[in-house]
């Protein structure tokens, strides 16, 4: 069974639907060719609404984003939450959607190699894979052999879904340049289309990674500081923001909750 057959219902509405995340995929695929877009991640029905509404050409889910929205923290939702999670925000938007499939909820290439599976039948145009357990990376073996099990699965779905390598050493504190390309790299070559090293700061950074898997795509995360013009100018083929939308709302909800706490008032609707 192909992945967009598990939207086939009786009638033309599913046979379109089923269309609809073939044309997608292929859109999103195309975003990768030449330029570079931004790729917001929403966390909800709500914010995939406005962020389609101000003409984004695709989304990302952030695994950070909903944690937060159901009252948790990073890493704890169960791979069904957010399977369920992609599935609800694909259905609700016509825009690609790429999803932060954070680690692939498993240990083992096996079990990686059936998650991914699961995932290509939520509608997703594009799936990252971690090589973080916890604060540890992977052994660089096995990180790749759960990249190659994961493109494994994509291939046998027969769906055009995009597989992003994802490299966390700067987020562990493993910054060492060198050592985060070595395993963008070895990604590439186990079959990743496109490779992102969250974390890294410095433009100049970025173009290496980018020099070094070229002419694969690279993914760089927007960080405050930060501006997409310069990512742009590295030769970063798309940007994501992770969590920072969130933590924006967030924030501006903290704000407004002491505001009414403190002065019994609430600032004006934007």
């Amino acid at each position: 069974m192909s992945a967009a057959s598990v939207f086939l219902i009786d009638g033309s509405k599913g046979l379109r639907m089923a269309a609809d995340v073939k044309a997608k995929r292929a859109a999103f695929r195309k975003l990768h060719d030449a330029g570079c877009f931004v790729l917001p991640n929403p966390w909800d029905i709500g914010s995939v609404r406005r962020l389609e509404r101000l003409g984004f050409a695709a989304l990302a889910t952030t695994s950070s984003g909903f944690a937060w929205a159901m009252g948790r923290e990073d890493g704890e939702m169960s791979r069904d939450e957010v399977l369920g999670h992609m599935r609800e925000i694909c259905e609700a938007t016509d825009l690609p959607v790429n999803a932060d499939f954070e680690a692939g909820f498993a240990d083992t290439a096996k079990d990686v190699g059936r998650n991914v599976a699961l995932a290509v039948k939520t509608g997703v145009a594009g799936l990252s894979i971690e090589d973080r357990v916890g604060a540890e990376l992977y052994d660089l073996e096995l990180a790749c052999e759960r990249i190659r099990a994961a493109r494994e699965a994509i291939d046998a779905s027969g769906e055009d879904v995009l597989l992003v390598g994802r490299s966390e050493g700067f987020l562990v504190g493993r910054t060492e340049l060198s050592a985060t390309i070595e395993r963008l790299v070895a990604y590439a070559e186990a079959g990743a289309d496109c490779l992102y090293a969250p974390g890294i700061r410095e433009a100049s950074d970025i173009a290496a990674v980018v020099s070094a898997v070229a002419p694969k795509p690279v993914n760089a995360l927007l960080l405050a500081g930060m501006r997409v013009a310069d990512l742009a100018a590295a030769g970063a083929r798309r940007v994501s923001v992770g969590g920072g939308l969130a933590a924006a709302a967030w924030a501006g909800f903290d704000r407004a909750a002491r505001q009414l706490i403190n002065e019994g008032t609430v600032p004006p609707r934007g």
